[in-house]
């Protein structure tokens, strides 16, 4: 764990939070309850149901991969076996709302297993299916598109156009860790994003293929690249508005889309860690051969993120994150000294959001930051017009 993460949020203050008892279903298995608190945070935003993951988990032993895989898989089965049905009865809301929660039951399967095991590629299969059958039938139907990358392996994404917007809309570009998957930004933010009159675009790292080759992707030192590649693909829509495109960079436990951020000026705001956990990086690599305090000073001066990044940036963190909250602040500060137009915005405990991730309640996170997209989108769009206008 990097230093400054902090594995003693219990001790550090009360409540219920990520890792507390109440959240802790499985405490000998730290990952898997992870997951599981995921999953019971994405019920809110119709990714899940809390009843089903309950009856789920109550048929898992934790120890048994197996079992895990066999569990979840079973209920994605069935999610996935009843939109099918309620489809043919031509109730596809219906179907739509169990297609949503069988991806991220089928993607709860296939977490604890690598890209080449045939039990997650079976899921994944499953998942992308459920995916394909909710663009179809959304309205305005989505698309599933291939974005030219690395030679011989596109990215593969999902975009949803803005419902009954005439012309070019503004976009926002939603894609998460290394490993994240864009399945769960159909549940996760796509709402957010169509009733602020945003198209969206889900894309992760994974392929277009079955992601065997995901692994020695992962590993590479310029996965920032994507983030240009995908711009790329955008401005070749007629109906997105090149001026009005923003990036949600999930999770904020890398700083790859930052980097990407920092590489391309055709963004107009962004969603992520603003180059902390680079600048976290690097200090705990100083710290190994000089004081903390030097250390951090020293690599923010040679930070190379923050101070070439050229639109709004939003970071938001929760209290009980991988990171203490005074750490946070401390190379947030580092950070605004190279990068003025950059905002923090830490979900305390007593609101929730607060876990890695705002897992416990990604609701709260999601209306702050769309409604902050919205809001630099419209600013970004009116100074434009400005600036067009005196010429």
């Amino acid at each position: 764990m990097p230093h400054g993460a902090t594995e003693q949020a219990v001790e550090r203050s009360g409540g219920v939070y990520f890792n507390s008892a109440a959240w802790n279903y499985w405490p000998d298995y730290e990952e898997l309850s992870n997951e599981f608190t995921r999953l019971l945070g994405a019920a809110q935003e119709g990714g899940s149901t809390i009843s089903e993951c309950l009856l789920t988990a109550s048929r898992i032993d934790p120890q048994d991969e197996d079992n895990w895989y066999r569990e979840w898989k079973t209920t994605a089965d069935v999610s996935h076996e009843r939109g099918n049905a309620a489809l043919i009865r031509g109730n596809v809301l219906t179907a739509q709302s169990n297609w949503l929660r069988a991806i991220n039951y089928y993607q709860a399967a296939a977490y604890p297993f690598d890209a080449a095991d045939n039990r997650q590629q079976a899921a994944v299969a499953r998942m992308r299916s459920c995916a394909h059958h909710y663009l179809e039938h959304r309205t305005p139907a989505g698309e599933v598109v291939e974005i030219p990358w690395l030679d011989g392996y596109p990215l593969q994404g999902y975009f949803l156009p803005a419902s009954a917007h005439a012309g070019p809309a503004p976009v926002v570009v939603c894609i998460g860790e290394p490993g994240s998957r864009k399945e769960q930004h159909l549940y996760k933010t796509a709402s957010y994003a169509s009733d602020r009159g945003m198209s969206m675009l889900a894309v992760d790292l994974w392929g277009s293929a079955t992601g065997a080759q995901f692994d020695k992707v992962v590993g590479r030192a310029d996965l920032e690249t994507a983030i240009g590649h995908v711009v790329d693909y955008l401005l070749t829509r007629d109906d997105v508005d090149e001026r009005r495109i923003a990036i949600l960079g999930d999770g904020s436990g890398s700083s790859f889309v930052a980097r990407g951020v920092a590489l391309d000026r055709r963004l107009a705001a962004a969603v992520c860690d603003g180059g902390i956990w680079d600048l976290q990086e690097r200090a705990f690599l100083m710290s190994r051969v000089a004081s903390l305090d030097c250390g951090l000073t020293a690599m923010s001066r040679r930070s190379s993120i923050a101070r070439y990044i050229k639109c709004p940036v939003l970071v938001t963190l929760g209290e009980h994150g991988w990171l203490e909250k005074d750490r946070v602040t401390l190379l947030f500060e580092q950070v605004k000294a190279s990068h003025r137009d950059i905002e923090l915005k830490i979900f305390a405990g007593s609101e929730t959001a607060a876990a890695q991730g705002h897992a416990d309640n990604p609701t709260l996170a999601n209306e702050y930051i769309f409604d902050w997209i919205s809001d630099r989108l419209a600013i970004h769009a009116d100074q434009d017009l400005g600036q067009r206008a005196r010429a």
